[in-house]
């Protein structure tokens, strides 16, 4: 589903605490005088003399060898045109985010206000001696051909303007598999190229270093096709004019085999599709409006092949699939530039991933059950993991077999699996358990919705396609509320438990109630009564089936938040104590902690239990715990009650769950570093940090969780009511609309496993 454009929402998201998205992070102790005297003045002198006496230094010494600059003059902004440089910075600086989340290259964007050619060209030439490498995006054409072939001449560091390229070689790993799946040989096939600007040029160049004949190939612009004697014809244009007597785009999609559209929405008909060859390539890439649409195309022909720009169909032609790794590659071995070997092997190396076993982790971040080489999947997923231990590692061979990098890698599968590792915070965890939820998005009752921040969070995971809201409260409140702060919840159910229309669903949700508590002191006043309260109205919901999940908690305190669930849903077969999980990403991977808000004192016997429940909800995200029983001691250096009672829970564990790989008692330090571990306790069990703390108590977990979550660059999640029936979450008091957002997330996979 495609995610709804809300101006309020965009403005918001840029402008809210520091605005913009990107910020400087030193990567040096600075705390103390000597650390400044180091980083500054005097000491810094030293770093600064050894350049002076070797240039190469500046790689050493210097950011420099992992710094790109993303350039732009704002003259073809995204779909906005020549909007400006300062227009332009928002865009350079989620592309400096994209840089950094996707393989941790630092970047300075940078907009420069200069529409002259020779003007530009200087400008970045003067300021090159900074980066390691320069992206240069949204410049129009044709001047974008001339700035990039000068800057090529004039500088020998990395250059690529990744409108044209990055199109170019997502589309061509495209193309060479959807040629595999319609037989055909890209020697032969009839492309139909409609678009004329420098994504258009590029991909039809690269479609020629591939093996397609130039004769085979018909281009056109906003006038018709491009043909050989047009006057005033660029010299771009001029290199793929034909003969051919054809005039229009319904002309030449007759006969032809392949369709690459970079041009604007819907201007390809039903018609033209059903005009073309046997198993017809159309790659409609306009965006947000394709040049015509999935659904129109395949409903013309079975046999067709298709690709958009768009996130909501098969084979999105992204770009983020390549530059962020084919600067990592050429980085890394300091390549002199971006050359056409280096292009097409990052342009193989993604066609080649597409046909390996697709991993689990990324099935279930798109919700599909088996994701396999086809007419649906010719080029892999944007979150695939895989990417930059694949396509990086690819261009540096390239690079340095083509003779432009500096350095050598010695060992490729070496650096292939450092580049696995080298990503810490980047969100992936959210990424993919999101895009798992809109797959299969479920009813979640929002039992607050008489509250702003749960009113936006219900707006924001509707259109997202995250859930189906069901907002309890009076329907006046909420009403009034969602005019006022001009939400859009059209269509919403809104429901009130103490309204007369609910009368009947009341008395059915009481008789049930009374059933499961009338030995236990409830009456059946009681029991009707208390139906008129939204925590037990909403349970009672989900537990007679007439939602999937419940949300709630941010107005009222944990204990009778919680009692409503524990008294109608219960826990699971089995389950004797239910418990509380924060998930927290960090700069270092993501961490589960647990138990964090319900079990005071728990027993070793409870322990065992908490960590069982925990190691269980962790698979459920498809991550292998690795489990650390926390204590202030370390394997039996202290005889106090607490550390056996740590001790004797491993045992138990151990004994229920012999595969767990689990460790304790043990401190936190020495679960999270394993330098540290091995060196102290050579015999200890986890071979890999710990990714699961289980906290001895309540006291701990709770302090723990809530200093975590106020660092810097942590993002929490939480906390997740684990070992519940059914899917119950529990909100923090006075907690953000994201963090209300990423509960539905969890709670929604968490009612797809449970229906499962």
């Amino acid at each position: 589903m495609a995610k709804k454009n809300n101006k309020k929402e965009a403005l918001d998201y840029h402008s809210s605490g520091r605005p913009g998205k990107i910020e400087v992070v030193p990567t040096k102790k600075h705390s103390t005088q000597r650390d400044l005297a180091l980083a500054y003045s005097p000491g810094v002198a030293n770093p600064c003399i050894a350049i002076s006496e070797n240039k190469d230094d500046v790689y050493k010494y210097t950011a420099k060898s992992n710094l790109v600059a993303v350039i732009s003059n704002g003259t073809a902004v995204l779909g906005l045109g020549d909007i400006g440089p300062e227009a332009s910075k928002p865009v350079m600086e989620g592309k400096g985010l994209l840089f950094k989340i996707f393989a941790d290259i630092d970047v300075f964007d940078i907009e420069v206000d200069a529409n002259d050619i020779d003007l530009f060209v200087n400008t970045v030439k003067a300021i090159s001696p900074t980066f390691g490498g320069i992206n240069l995006e949204d410049i129009k054409a044709p001047e974008c051909f001339e700035i990039e072939r000068r800057l090529k001449e004039v500088l020998n560091i990395p250059i690529m303007h990744d409108d044209q390229h990055g199109t170019a070689i997502i589309s061509s790993a495209a193309l060479i598999n959807a040629l595999e799946l319609a037989d055909k040989k890209i020697d032969e096939v009839l492309i139909v190229v409609n678009g004329a600007g420098a994504a258009a040029m590029s991909c039809t160049r690269l479609y020629l270093s591939l093996g397609a004949k130039k004769e085979n190939i018909v281009m056109l612009d906003s006038k018709g096709v491009i043909r050989k004697g047009a006057e005033n014809l660029t010299k771009e244009k001029a290199e793929f004019a034909t003969n051919r007597e054809v005039k229009t785009l319904d002309d030449v999609m007759k006969g032809a085999d392949v369709f690459l559209g970079l041009s604007q929405g819907n201007i390809v008909s039903k018609e033209m599709i059903a005009s073309m060859n046997n198993n017809p390539i159309v790659f409609a890439l306009a965006n947000p409006d394709p040049e015509i649409s999935y659904h129109e195309a395949i409903s013309v022909r079975k046999d067709i092949i298709m690709a958009t720009g768009r996130s909501d169909h098969p084979n999105q032609v992204n770009n983020v699939l390549g530059f962020p790794y084919i600067f990592r590659g050429a980085l890394d071995v300091r390549a002199r530039c971006i050359n056409e070997e280096m292009k097409l092997a990052a342009v193989r190396s993604i066609a080649d991933l597409t046909k390996e076993l697709v991993p689990e982790t990324v099935n279930l971040a798109y919700g599909e059950q088996v994701i396999t080489f086809g007419p649906d999947y010719i080029i892999p997923k944007p979150l695939d993991n895989r990417l930059i231990s694949v396509v990086a590692p690819a261009v540096a061979k390239a690079a340095m077999d083509s003779g432009v990098a500096q350095i050598q890698i010695p060992d490729l599968d070496v650096y292939a699996q450092e580049l696995e590792t080298r990503l810490g915070f980047d969100n992936k965890l959210l990424k993919s358990i999101t895009n798992r939820a809109i797959s299969n998005p479920k009813r979640v009752v929002f039992a607050e919705a008489e509250h702003y921040k749960i009113l936006k969070a219900a707006q924001q995971v509707k259109d997202e396609g995250i859930a189906e809201p069901i907002l309890l409260g009076r329907r006046a409140v909420i009403s009034q509320m969602i005019e006022e702060n001009a939400l859009e919840l059209d269509g919403v159910t809104i429901i009130d438990p103490k309204s007369e229309e609910e009368k009947e669903r009341r008395y059915i949700f009481g008789e049930e109630f009374y059933k499961k508590r009338q030995r236990k002191g409830v009456t059946l006043y009681e029991a009707r009564k208390l139906m008129r309260e939204r925590n037990y109205f909403g349970a009672m919901m989900l537990e007679l089936d007439h939602a999937d999940a419940l949300i709630s908690g941010i107005t009222r305190n944990y204990p009778n938040t919680i009692k409503p669930a524990l008294q109608i849903i219960g826990t699971e077969d089995g389950v004797e104590k239910v418990a509380g999980m924060f998930i927290m990403n960090t700069k270092k991977g993501t961490l589960f902690l647990a138990d964090t808000t319900i079990n005071i004192d728990p027993t070793y016997e409870d322990l065992a239990e908490i960590a069982l429940l925990t190691s269980k909800a962790v698979k459920r995200f498809n991550i292998k715990p690795r489990l650390a029983m926390l204590s202030y001691s370390n394997f039996g250096s202290s005889n106090s009650k607490g550390s056996k009672k740590i001790a004797k829970a491993v045992e138990i564990i151990k004994q229920k769950n012999s595969s767990l790989n689990v460790e304790g008692e043990i401190q936190a330090d020495f679960a999270l570093n394993k330098e540290k571990r091995d060196y102290v306790f050579p015999f200890n069990n986890l071979k890999e940090n710990a990714n699961t703390l289980i906290f001895p108590n309540l006291e701990s977990g709770n302090i723990a969780y809530k200093l975590i979550q106020e660092l810097d660059e942590v993002e929490a999640i939480g906390p997740v009511l684990i070992g519940m029936k059914k899917p119950v979450h529990i909100l923090q008091l006075g907690c953000s609309v994201r963090e209300i957002v990423n509960m539905v997330t969890i709670a929604v996979i968490d009612a797809q496993t449970k229906k499962k």
